[in-house]
C-alpha cells in the first residue's frame, strides 16, 4: 500500500520517459539491429561527446573535498564557476550565492514550483509546453498547469496576451494563479523569444501581481539568425519588478544529460532560503561538482566548445529538415535547441499515428498531446543523433498511410 501522492506520481509518470526507457532497450544498428527502435523522442545532444571525451577522460588530481559531504546546495567552486558563464550567457551579473545547485533542471522545477504554490493553486503555461511540465511543477507542490493556448499561425510564437487571458480566466474560475512558467528558448518548437516579447510576459506578470519562471536550459544552443536574449538581460527587464526565478542546467549545452546538475537562480531572499533547505533532497555528488567545475574554468575550452556545437546543431537541423522536405511534412523552422515541432497531422489521426510509428515503424517520437498542443497532429522530433538515423527513421515513417 503506498500514499495517495506516491500512486498519482506513478500514474501520470512523462510520456517521454516511458518511452525512451522502450525504446533504449532495442535501439536501432544498420548493421547489428536494422529493425531496433529508432529514437527521435529524447532530446539528448549526440553530436558532441568527440569534444567532452578528451576534458572528461583526463586524469585529474581528486581531493579529500571531492569525496566528502559539502553544501547541499552547490559547492562555492561550482557556483562561482557556474555564475561567471551565466553572467555572459544572460549579460547580467550573476551572483553565485543567488545559485541553487540540484539534481538537474528537473530537480530546480521540481523546488521552485513547490516553493511557490500550495496545493491546487496554479501555474500557467503557454502551450505547447515542454511535456515533463505536468510532473515536475506539479508532482510534488500539488500545483495545477493552466495551458495558455499559441497559435500556429504564426509558429506558437509566444504571446503574452494568451498568457494574460489564462490568468484572467483561471481567476474567474476561482483558481488562485502563483506564476507564469515558461521555456526559453522554447522546447518543443525551438522558437526563440525576442526581447520585446519576453517584456511582455514580465508586463503581464507585474500586473497580475505573479511569478516567473524561465527554464533557460537551451540559452547556449542557438544557432538560428536570432540571438537568445534572458528574461535577466537588461533589454528585457528594464526595471520591471517582475519576480524572477531562472533556471539552467548542464544536460543541453554541455551535452551531460546524464551526470544531472540544474541550476536555480532566484534573488528572492525567501524563495532562496527554502530553495537551498529543498536542495538537501536533490543534491549532486561532490564529485560530480569538482569536475563540472574543472571544466569551467577552462574558459578557452567553453567557449570553443559552445562555438562548435551551435555549429553542428544548425547542420544536425538542416539535414533533419531536408529529410522532413523529401517526406512532405511542414514543420516549424527552430531557432535553437535539439527538436523540432512537426505537422503529421494529414498522415492519420494523432493517436493512431503515433501507435503505427511506434508499434510498426519502430520509431519513437512523441505526440503533441503529451506537450498541451493546442492543435491536433503535431510531434516532436529530436534530431541531434546520428544522421543515418534520422534518415531512416522519416523514411519509416514515410511508408505509415
Amino acid at each position: 500500500m503506498v500514499s495517495r501522492r506516491a500512486a498519482a506520481l506513478t500514474a501520470h509518470a512523462p510520456a517521454i520517459a516511458a518511452a525512451h526507457l522502450r525504446v533504449e532497450q532495442d535501439p536501432y544498428d544498420p548493421q547489428h539491429n536494422p529493425a531496433g527502435y529508432l529514437n527521435l523522442g529524447t532530446a539528448e545532444n549526440r553530436l558532441v561527446w568527440d569534444l567532452l571525451s578528451p576534458k572528461l577522460a583526463a586524469a585529474r588530481e581528486i581531493g579529500p573535498r571531492d569525496v566528502r559531504y559539502g553544501p547541499l546546495h552547490g559547492s562555492v567552486r561550482l557556483r562561482t564557476a557556474t555564475a561567471q558563464l551565466l553572467s555572459g550567457t544572460w549579460r547580467t551579473p550573476v551572483d553565485p550565492n543567488q545559485l541553487v545547485v540540484v539534481s538537474g533542471a528537473s530537480a530546480a522545477l521540481d523546488v521552485i514550483a513547490s516553493v511557490l504554490c500550495d496545493p491546487d493553486e496554479a501555474i500557467v503555461v503557454p502551450a505547447p509546453y515542454y511535456s515533463a511540465l505536468d510532473v515536475l511543477l506539479t508532482g510534488r507542490s500539488g500545483a495545477k498547469l493552466r495551458p495558455a493556448p499559441l497559435s500556429p499561425a504564426n509558429g506558437f510564437a509566444l504571446d503574452a496576451s494568451a498568457i494574460e487571458r489564462a490568468i484572467v480566466q483561471a481567476r474567474k474560475d476561482g483558481v488562485t494563479v502563483r506564476a507564469v512558467a515558461i521555456t526559453s528558448p522554447c522546447n518543443p518548437t525551438g522558437n526563440v523569444h525576442p526581447a520585446a516579447a519576453l517584456r511582455e510576459v514580465l508586463a503581464v506578470a507585474e500586473r497580475h501581481d505573479v511569478d516567473v519562471i524561465a527554464d533557460e536550459i537551451y540559452a547556449n544552443s542557438v544557432f538560428g539568425a536570432r540571438p537568445f536574449v534572458s528574461v535577466l538581460d537588461p533589454l528585457v527587464r528594464e526595471g520591471s519588478r517582475a519576480r524572477l526565478h531562472v533556471i539552467w542546467g548542464f544536460a543541453k549545452d554541455f551535452g551531460l544529460s546524464g551526470l544531472k546538475v540544474g541550476v536555480l537562480r532566484t534573488e528572492h531572499p525567501e524563495v532562496l532560503a527554502a530553495a537551498t533547505a529543498l536542495a538537501y533532497f536533490a543534491p549532486v555528488s561532490t564529485h560530480t561538482q569538482a569536475l563540472l567545475a574543472g571544466l569551467l574554468d577552462d574558459q578557452d575550452w567553453v567557449a570553443g566548445f559552445l562555438k562548435e556545437n551551435q555549429s553542428r546543431l544548425a547542420d544536425s537541423y538542416d539535414h533533419a529538415a531536408g529529410c522532413l522536405a523529401d517526406c512532405g511534412i511542414p514543420h516549424v523552422r527552430p531557432g535553437a535547441g535539439f527538436t523540432i515541432w512537426a505537422d503529421l497531422g494529414r498522415r492519420l489521426p494523432e493517436h493512431q499515428l503515433w501507435q503505427r510509428m511506434l508499434d510498426e515503424a519502430r520509431v519513437n517520437l512523441i505526440p503533441g498531446t503529451a506537450f498541451g498542443g493546442p492543435e491536433p497532429g503535431w510531434f516532436r522530433l529530436c534530431h541531434t543523433t546520428d544522421p543515418g538515423h534520422v534518415r531512416e527513421a522519416l523514411r519509416r515513417i514515410g511508408g505509415l498511410s
